[in-house]
């Protein structure tokens, strides 16, 4: 029998591979505790209290904010505007930019220009893109309106009919964020095994084909990842919605869960409440989350 290699286990390292692992890892974990982890229990702890943000004491009321919650009419259509909001932005968004990312990965002339106009609205304020969307849609002089009017048809209010204006601010947030899946995807396909799609095309595959059964299975990670991140920057979306619709038109047109926790904390100052929104958010996503994470190693085996 051949003698066990020494090093090979957490016991067996030098007390340096301890000391680096402690000067990388200890300072994140600290920064981590201090920012998130902290907060995010100190939110858990509010939402079971009646807190006004203007007065020192916040008053244990257990369950109430719960139970207000899950009985308030509205909090079903906040969570509808949620969801809707949501999907189409994550579905839209990594569709979108999978198919230019497609394109602008051949050799094309200016394709770099293309590429670089792409992915510049993702980094300019979301504020300031709203504001210039709202000029887009406006019913009276916006662009919109315009081009309809061209061909006959009537350009809806966008600012009065609550669906309309959630499609409104959707689109707003797809445009501003489709550089980044465009990018991502785009990076992907850097490393897509070029062997495979030339053994598919030298059997004849279609081209969907291949795109389906060849390239699909290539970006599976990175599509994981992608609905992740997309999935959790959709969920935060405030600054496009404060901006364009502040959450109406009809009270809560637009109103997706985050903007909920600004109403309710800052403007109905029930911060008490404000955290339970927060909370349900959060243990939602948590749970979206690990479902994401298990599929995908479930695929992955």
């Amino acid at each position: 029998m051949l003698p066990r290699p020494r090093g090979k286990g957490l016991r067996n390292r030098p007390w340096q591979d301890y000391a680096l692992f402690a000067v990388l890892v200890v300072p994140n974990l600290a920064l981590l505790t201090l920012f998130v982890y902290r907060p995010l229990l100190d939110n858990i702890r509010l939402s079971f209290t009646d807190w006004n943000i203007s007065d020192p004491v916040a008053t244990y009321i257990g369950f109430e904010n719960y139970r207000e919650w899950w009985s308030r009419a509205d909090s079903w259509e906040i969570v509808t505007n949620t969801v809707v909001f949501t999907l189409a932005a994550v579905v839209g968004s990594m569709v979108l930019g999978l198919a230019l990312a497609l394109l602008l990965d051949r050799k094309l002339f200016g394709r770099n220009v293309v590429r670089s106009a792409i992915f510049a609205p993702f980094v300019i304020s979301g504020a300031a893109i709203g504001v210039a969307f709202q000029f887009i849609f406006d019913p009276s002089f916006g662009l919109v309106q315009d081009v309809l009017h061209r061909i006959g048809v009537t350009a809806p209010d966008f600012y009065q009919d609550p669906g309309w204006a959630l499609f409104m601010v959707t689109v707003t947030y797809i445009w501003k964020n489709l550089g980044y899946t465009f990018v991502i995807y785009l990076a992907a396909l850097q490393g897509v095994r070029a062997e495979l799609m030339e053994a598919a095309e030298i059997d004849g595959a279609s081209r969907l084909r291949t795109f389906t059964k060849v390239l699909l299975p290539q970006l599976r990670p990175t599509t994981f990842f992608l609905s992740i991140t997309v999935l959790l920057n959709s969920l935060q979306v405030f600054d496009i919605i404060n901006v364009m619709t502040r959450g109406g038109p009809l009270g809560t047109g637009t109103t997706t869960m985050v903007y909920q926790v600004y109403n309710e904390s800052f403007r109905n100052f029930r911060a008490g409440y404000g955290a339970t929104v927060a909370t349900i958010m959060f243990l939602v996503l948590l749970v979206v989350t690990l479902v994401q994470v298990r599929v995908m190693d479930r695929n992955e085996r």
